[in-house]
């Protein structure tokens, strides 16, 4: 008799593979519904921080009937767009609330918050626990660059840091750079996410690339792709993040402060209050001060250091920088980089210009050569001419 059918989307095949790899460790596998409730009642597991139960519930009327169907000992054929990417042991089947399982993740289930709405499309209300095994190489990749890399530079203290870099801005710089100047080696964690919104993965990753082979030494950072599932986007990402570097062998994680999950956990008048309740992860958090352009100081400084006052800072929020890109504009240097901003643009618009090779003589100096310029040039010294200021 042919065996029945899971079908699950590749969120999900995500998420199963990082806890089989033991990456989300203590978590190694899928929860019964007693080990289920336990956790969603302590938020612990195996006397180690985890926000919410690691469960299998598929949605969709396909996926009910089997569910529904299925008994003790059953092997199921795990399914991934019409490919089968693994196998699971049925242990147990049980209900679960769906709507409270979206407040354990989220700290609320309004279906206006961005995650909620998509978790809510693809969660169903039948869990299934047993042994499972799937396949997905982009884990087995990413913990084989780590190893190599670790062996290459000799490393021995690791540092990671989670980043969207959506886009990359001067303040993310900064805190690389800071954080490569105590540490051998910096894991570099791009968030992958499973929605749309924002740049492409492939624009921010090149961007992200540019920066860093050209300002900075190669042998101290890796760039790995994170694909940051719905058990990351709630309110309790940095715990799920803290648990993922440290498995990864990372040492010790970086966050900023203006990270939008620290308020939770960061009291500022005891800085080491962050993450007590956490210790039991062993990994280091490190914070680091959120930065500003202060057109007195006329430089990046940090927030705790800078004696002018808000009105003489200019923030580095990336929604703003964001949708000047978006719209085709080039933000000011002192917010984005001028090599970061023209790969992206370069990226987002190609072919913007009918004839950029005239356009490129008509408008910029050059060595008298007649050599064909690319889009990212022309960004490039488009920017210098926006720069020039000696006709003041």
């Amino acid at each position: 008799m042919a065996r029945k059918s899971l079908y699950i989307d590749t969120e999900a095949l995500s998420t199963l593979a990082l806890v089989e790899a033991g990456l989300i460790a203590p978590v190694t596998k899928l929860m019964n519904s007693k080990e289920a409730e336990e956790v969603d009642r302590t938020k612990h597991y195996k006397g180690v921080p985890f926000p919410f139960a690691f469960v299998l519930a598929p949605k969709g009327k396909r996926n009910e009937t089997v569910l529904e169907s299925l008994r003790p000992g059953e092997t199921l054929d795990l399914i991934n767009e019409g490919k089968k990417v693994g196998e699971l042991e049925v242990e147990e089947t049980f209900e679960i609330d769906p709507k409270q399982r979206l407040y354990n993740i989220y700290g609320t289930a309004d279906p206006s918050h961005p995650g909620v709405k998509n978790t809510m499309s693809r969660l169903g209300h039948i869990a299934v626990s047993g042994p499972y095994r799937v396949e997905y190489p982009l884990i087995r990749d990413n913990i084989k660059r780590i190893e190599q890399m670790k062996t290459r530079t000799g490393a021995k203290f690791v540092s990671a840091m989670m980043i969207a870099a959506n886009p990359l801005n001067r303040a993310h710089e900064r805190m690389i750079r800071q954080t490569i100047s105590d540490t051998d080696l910096l894991v570099l964690f791009l968030r992958k996410p499973f929605t749309e919104e924002g740049l492409r993965y492939d624009i921010r990753y090149q961007a992200l690339i540019r920066f860093i082979e050209n300002f900075i030494p190669r042998n101290k950072i890796l760039v790995l792709p994170f694909e940051n599932t719905y058990i990351f986007a709630g309110y309790n990402e940095l715990i799920l993040d803290a648990i993922l570097a440290k498995n990864y062998g990372c040492d010790q994680l970086v966050v900023g402060k203006n990270h939008g999950g620290l308020g939770l956990y960061y009291d500022k008048n005891r800085i080491n209050t962050i993450f007590d309740h956490c210790k039991n992860i062993d990994i280091h958090i490190k914070t680091v001060d959120e930065y500003v352009y202060c057109d007195v100081c006329k430089t990046l400084v940090s927030t705790q250091t800078c004696p002018h006052g808000q009105h003489h800072h200019v923030h580095y929020h990336s929604e703003s920088i964001l949708k000047l890109i978006q719209s085709g504009l080039m933000p000011p240097p002192i917010l984005v980089r001028k090599e970061v901003s023209a790969n992206i643009l370069a990226s987002l618009f190609p072919d913007r210009f009918d004839n950029l090779q005239q356009l490129y003589y008509s408008l910029m100096p050059g060595s008298g050569l007649l050599e064909r310029q690319s889009e990212e040039q022309f960004y490039i010294k488009l920017i210098e001419l926006y720069q020039t200021s000696s006709l003041t």
